[in-house]
């Protein structure tokens, strides 16, 4: 089988037999004027290096093109890409006087989020003022811009291992202090690789914290069908059936006992969906501890965000952690 894939007059070509890939490099050239540029190393902002652990994809470069243009090179780097328990208000400071230079700088930061789930919800906070930015939102996205400072060789390194999905999924019931909406947050894995990852308000306002994680497990599993279907169509079959984790136990019970129907009627669509595909066995639910959830970039604590860079594997292959630094997860 050949995988080829194609952004305007850019081309990625991969398979597992390498006399069709051959076969069909040597057919688009014949069509087409193209150059074989060998191994894939950059693709659109993407830097991908072969390590003897497997593909380490980062976007160093670009990250530090970010840093140039917001003229923040020389500045002081941070730990976290937000503050604890940070909220953005929509008054209570000046307007920013460069509103362009806010929507410049947080557009390319939205790119960054391609590898780097790290600062998901930092930047989904900042994208929520692009019409009328104030000071204090600036000083946000300069929080974030000093992370990356301190950060830019962070990346994701793929392994091999079983093809089995997880998926981890949270809310952050009516964190939003503007319009008291809640954030849905989830991470999908592939073994033990983050391929799926989002930190987004949800559309209405959730009455409960267990309406808002239901809402925030729709979402991941109409995700995970979908990735599952993307595999399926790839020829790849995952060893087991997916499998969500969730730290609301109100929520599980809503997605396997209907009698509980009755109680969620508000949120009735998402109540069938995800029911159904725990009841046709393609969705199998477990219960996580507020600790072992790679949703959670609530910023409540920073002892939480370093459990989940450590785990997610974001940290640059050349580094280490001394052993007495290291964070162990029971």
């Amino acid at each position: 089988m050949v995988v080829l894939l194609l952004y305007v007059d850019d081309i990625i070509l991969t398979g597992n037999n390498e006399i069709l890939i051959r076969a069909v490099m040597s057919q688009l050239c014949t069509e087409f004027d193209m150059k074989d540029l060998g191994d894939l190393h950059y693709f659109l902002g993407l830097q991908i290096e072969y390590k003897q652990s497997g593909l380490f994809v980062h976007q160093t470069k670009y990250a530090t093109k970010i840093i140039h243009k917001a003229k923040m090179f020389d500045a002081k780097p941070c730990t976290t890409p937000c503050h604890p328990h940070q909220k953005l208000l929509k008054s209570g400071s000046l307007p920013f006087s460069n509103p362009s230079h806010f929507r410049s700088i947080v557009g390319v930061l939205q790119y960054l989020t391609f590898t780097r789930l790290d600062i998901a919800f930092a930047v989904n906070q900042v994208c929520q003022f692009m019409h009328h930015p104030l000071e204090c939102h600036y000083m946000a996205v300069k929080r974030i811009l000093r992370y990356l400072k301190g950060t830019l060789g962070y990346g994701i390194t793929f392994q091999s291992g079983d093809l089995d999905l997880r998926a981890f999924s949270d809310a952050d019931w009516v964190g939003d202090p503007n319009d008291r909406r809640s954030t849905s947050g989830f991470v999908i894995l592939l073994s033990s690789n983050p391929i799926s990852w989002s930190s987004k308000k949800q559309h209405t306002v959730s009455r409960s914290s267990t309406e808002a994680e239901y809402r925030a497990m729709a979402s991941t599993t109409a995700k995970v069908v979908w990735i599952n279907q993307l595999l399926h169509d790839l020829h790849v079959t995952t060893t087991y059936s997916p499998v969500l984790h969730c730290d609301n136990i109100s929520a599980m019970a809503l997605a396997t006992n209907p009698v509980l129907h009755s109680k969620a009627k508000h949120i009735e669509i998402d109540c069938h969906f995800v029911r159904e595909r725990v009841q046709d066995g393609f969705l199998e639910l477990q219960f996580g501890s507020f600790a072992k959830q790679y949703a959670e970039q609530k910023g409540c604590a920073i002892l939480f965000f370093l459990i989940i860079v450590t785990i997610s594997c974001l940290v640059y292959p050349s580094m280490t952690l001394r052993e007495d630094d290291r964070l162990v997860i029971d």
